[in-house]
């Protein structure tokens, strides 16, 4: 049982002198007629006319100012604040006096009256009745000291530590209306996204989260069992395979948006489970993939912002299309010195870093295509602020992409970077059932035993293959990143409402 505070055993002797009068805390019904922004509206529609608007609105009580026989408190609702003037003219005076003492900040209550303006202005709940919703026995923390009816005052603190905001989500969203914006916006994204896709002539699709076999990314599964079956399943890292088995069955467009989840380290742009938006089409290769992300992505912010000009922390980001486009090989040679081309294998390639940079440590155990990764992440990456596509990756680091005619040791596979780092990724995804079969074989071998990111042979899809997959470009898309970046959070916590944190131990 929870050690309980002061403020907290006052409250909890207030919802035993309730209950010893007869009234419910927490009764079944609430009777609300307008949220607060319909009342306001509706009131200042009436007022031209002196018509009488007779509401009843329900919300948390964020603040009380009992002044003799008048008290003004706030309360507020999913649409904002709206302020309730109660008289003992009107209520009576024990009723009043119940209000003031057993009513807190935090409580929800029902307040039935006449909507009226103050002589201060400020279009207000002329209160006839209210009774209480549900009692708050924890005050919630907010950023203001509370005059009590005896004069004391009380002061609040403010909930702004990141890692309470972030475990505490439901008082952070309570307190803090920009974050509940922040949520509101986020799911205004998704919206534009399928929206765009949808007018596109994308089919959207649910594909299993639950599989026997992860694939479609580089990255360390989460593992699970299955009792019935008894065999292990896992959380799927990646929706690729299964949309790319749609084309097969003559689905051209697809997509889905959803959970994805990767047993691997939290960071400022990464949690063990994230959403993704992956689309497949049928008969389009990555150039035209190109020109249908920057189109989204511009859409999305415009629909959403109503701008296509960004500020990302001290950065202003034109989104408007066309995008740079920037060859991998040629940006790592700017800013790094290195040719990965002149570098056949890993070990040439790890030499040729400790050379340049011997200050940098990349793993001297890792392939080839991870010290490339190395040298993006180190040096390139942090330069690409404006949006930019690289593309024309190594063969090595893309087992699922497309050769580039004449050059079977590239892909056409490029990634969009935005504000430092990446946004998306795409391929002209690879349809030669015999090539991906050599590839998975070539993965196999260049991943160390035991290796948690080895990529797993799919007999499955091979066979999926087999039967003949058009050409087409594949496209994948952290939700939570351009949430990050269409509204300046530069934390994935800041626009996940439950974020992954580490077991919090009671007392």
């Amino acid at each position: 049982m929870p050690e309980y505070s002061s403020l907290e055993k006052i409250r909890l002797q207030k919802l035993d002198e309730l209950r010893a009068e007869g009234l419910e805390p927490y009764p079944t019904r609430a009777a609300r007629t307008h949220t607060s922004a319909q009342a306001i509206a509706e009131f200042e529609s009436a007022e031209v006319d002196g018509r009488e608007v007779r509401v009843t609105l329900a919300g948390r009580m964020r603040s009380s100012r009992p002044k003799g026989k008048l008290t003004f408190a706030h309360i507020e609702d999913g649409d904002g604040k709206i302020q309730l003037f109660l008289r003992v003219n009107e209520i009576g005076e024990a009723r009043l006096e119940f209000f003031n003492k057993m009513f807190d900040l935090g409580d929800f209550i029902e307040a039935t009256g006449v909507m009226m303006r103050t002589k201060a202005g400020e279009v207000s709940l002329q209160v006839l009745d209210f009774k209480l919703l549900a009692k708050s026995v924890t005050p919630l923390p907010a950023d203001k000291d509370v005059t009590q009816a005896d004069g004391s005052v009380i002061r609040y603190a403010s909930l702004d530590d990141p890692e309470l905001r972030a475990r505490q989500r439901y008082a952070d969203l309570a307190v803090n209306p920009e974050v509940r914006e922040t949520f509101y916006k986020r799911a205004a994204i998704i919206k534009a996204l399928r929206a765009f896709l949808d007018d596109k002539g994308f089919l959207e699709v649910e594909t299993p989260i639950l599989q026997p076999l992860y694939g479609g990314a580089a990255a360390r599964p989460f593992v699970t069992h299955h009792n019935e079956l008894e065999q292990d399943m896992y959380l799927r890292i990646s929706f690729e395979l299964y949309l790319k088995r749609l084309l097969v069955g003559n689905l051209e467009k697809v997509y889905e948006i959803g959970r994805d989840f990767r047993n691997e380290g939290v960071s400022f742009k990464h949690n063990p489970e994230f959403t993704q938006l992956e689309f497949y089409w049928a008969y389009a290769d990555y150039l035209q993939v190109m020109e249908l992300t920057e189109q989204m992505v511009s859409f999305t912010a415009q629909h959403v912002l109503g701008t296509m000009k960004i500020k990302y922390k001290e950065n202003e980001i034109d989104l408007t299309p066309p995008w740079k486009r920037l060859e991998m090989r040629e940006g790592i040679k700017q800013t790094s010195g290195i040719d990965i081309a002149e570098h056949k294998s890993a070990e040439e390639l790890f030499q040729a870093i400790k050379a340049r940079h011997p200050n940098k440590t990349p793993d001297p155990k890792a392939t080839r295509g991870k010290l490339i990764d190395f040298l993006l992440s180190e040096f390139l990456e942090p330069t690409l602020i404006q949006p930019t596509f690289l593309y024309n990756y190594p063969r090595d680091i893309s087992p699922l992409a497309k050769s580039i005619p004449g050059d079977a040791l590239t892909v056409e596979r490029f990634e969009g970077y935005v504000a430092g780092f990446e946004l998306c990724n795409a391929f002209t995804e690879l349809n030669d059932p015999l090539d991906q079969e050599q590839r998975f074989v070539e993965m196999g071998r260049d991943y160390a035993e035991g290796d948690d990111e080895k990529h797993p042979l799919d007999e499955d899809y091979l066979r999926a293959m087999r039967y003949g997959m058009p050409p087409n470009g594949g496209f994948g898309m952290g939700v939570d990143r351009l949430a990050m970046l269409l509204l300046d959070k530069h934390t994935i916590r800041e626009v996940l409402l439950f974020p992954a944190l580490r077991k919090e131990e009671f007392e």
